[in-house]
């Protein structure tokens, strides 16, 4: 546990909370030095409530004795809330961003000589499995990167890479997880019309999606060696294989990642 560490945050939504809880559990920070600003005072009450953390409504009492601020927010909210919290950080203390489309530059500008890091992470942080990617603007040196791999990657898996690739993250890994989700949900129907009970089936669906994937993890062949593996000729795998190649399934996979990346940098643009 970082007992030094002190970690502000403004949004107390899906994702901060996802952050919190991850946070929390894997006891990388203590409870009593995360400190959330949410402009929901019942939301407050819960966070606070789950999670042991301090919440209320304004950030003014922690943002001069934290060492990361974390930005949590809408991207519509991000001007408002940098505008209001740049005055009052401790000089060096760190920003981290996971704003949609809120760049580098605009960060630094918002922060000047504050170090500053952009990055996506996704919701299954929350329990212990997320992915997050992250880049570091010019006065971000080794310790602000050890904090951001620490405050990503406790609760998952946590990658550097250059801001131009973040919005591609976007799309994959950001997003990806719905389109996870809306694989489990349409294999869980395809039990239950093949005679599945739902119970039984969402659990047949989800471990198996989890069991390939940690296969993939495992690196000892690449996803498409894997596929090629578990596919005998003319067996039942290879026509299942053949419907969704009819389909289009793949192609509705890699165009909904470009999708979502073109929409991340269209909200940059904004």
């Amino acid at each position: 546990m970082r007992d030094d560490l002190h970690i502000g945050i403004i949004g107390g939504g899906a994702m901060a909370e996802a952050i919190i809880a991850g946070l929390t559990a894997s006891g990388a920070v203590a409870a009593r030095h995360i400190s959330v600003s949410e402009h929901k005072a019942a939301r407050c009450e819960t966070l606070a409530r789950i999670y042991g953390i301090h919440a209320a409504v304004g950030a003014e009492r922690f943002l001069p004795h934290i060492d990361v601020l974390i930005l949590a927010v809408k991207p519509a909210a991000a001007p408002a809330a940098m505008r209001e919290t740049a005055g009052h950080l401790r000089a060096g203390a760190c920003v981290l961003s996971i704003v949609a489309g809120l760049t580098i530059a605009a960060l630094e500008e918002a922060y000047p000589e504050h170090p500053v890091v952009r990055a996506m992470p996704n919701t299954p942080l929350a329990v212990g499995a997320g992915m997050s990617a992250y880049a570091c603007g010019r006065y971000a040196g080794a310790e602000e990167r050890d904090r951001a791999a620490l405050l990503l990657g406790v609760a998952g898996r946590a990658a550097e890479v250059d801001e131009t690739a973040l919005d591609a993250v976007t799309g994959l890994s950001g997003s990806g997880p719905a389109y996870a989700f809306l694989v489990i949900e349409a294999l869980v129907e395809g039990g239950v019309a093949a005679g599945l009970g739902r119970e039984t089936a969402t659990l047949l669906a989800a471990q198996t999606v989890l069991g390939a994937a940690q296969m993939v993890l495992a690196g000892k062949a690449s996803p498409a060696d894997l596929r090629a593996a578990v596919t005998s000729p003319a067996g039942t795998t290879a026509a299942g294989l053949r419907v969704m190649e009819r389909r289009n399934v793949r192609s509705a996979l890699i165009e909904a990642v470009i999708a979502a990346t073109e929409r991340s940098r269209a909200l940059g643009r904004s």
